[in-house]
């Protein structure tokens, strides 16, 4: 079975960063698409990062602030999140397939492995 569990969220002042993971367990994540997603309750889920065999993708939203990347020795992938702002406060996902379709990477509907979620707050 698939398992990804994340950790790393927390609660931090504006302008602070934190650093999430995820560790992924049934599949290798230098085989899949490893992605981040958020979401605040009443909301769709937003890609915020993906790693793919063709480079790292970021939403608008985020780019120049966070940067995703794995370790695959660890089979875990990482958010570090700089200048953080109160609106990037949500639950983080960590989401994985080993097929996406270029262009659909930032489409949660394309996702078939989710991780628990972890709690992000900024104020």
């Amino acid at each position: 079975d698939v398992q990804l569990v994340e950790s790393g969220g927390g609660s931090v002042q504006a302008g602070g960063s934190l650093r999430l993971s995820c560790t992924a367990s049934g599949l290798n994540i230098d085989e899949s698409d490893m992605s981040w997603c958020r979401q605040n309750p009443g909301n769709e889920c937003e890609l915020v990062s993906s790693i793919t065999p063709r480079g790292t993708i970021y939403a608008d939203s985020v780019r120049g602030r966070f940067t995703a990347s794995q370790d695959n020795a660890k089979n875990t992938v990482y958010l570090q999140m700089n200048s953080l702002k109160p609106e990037d406060t949500a639950m983080y996902y960590c989401a994985s397939d080993s097929v996406i379709l270029p262009g659909r990477e930032l489409e949660a509907s394309q996702y078939t492995y989710w991780g628990q979620g972890t709690q992000v707050t900024v104020s």
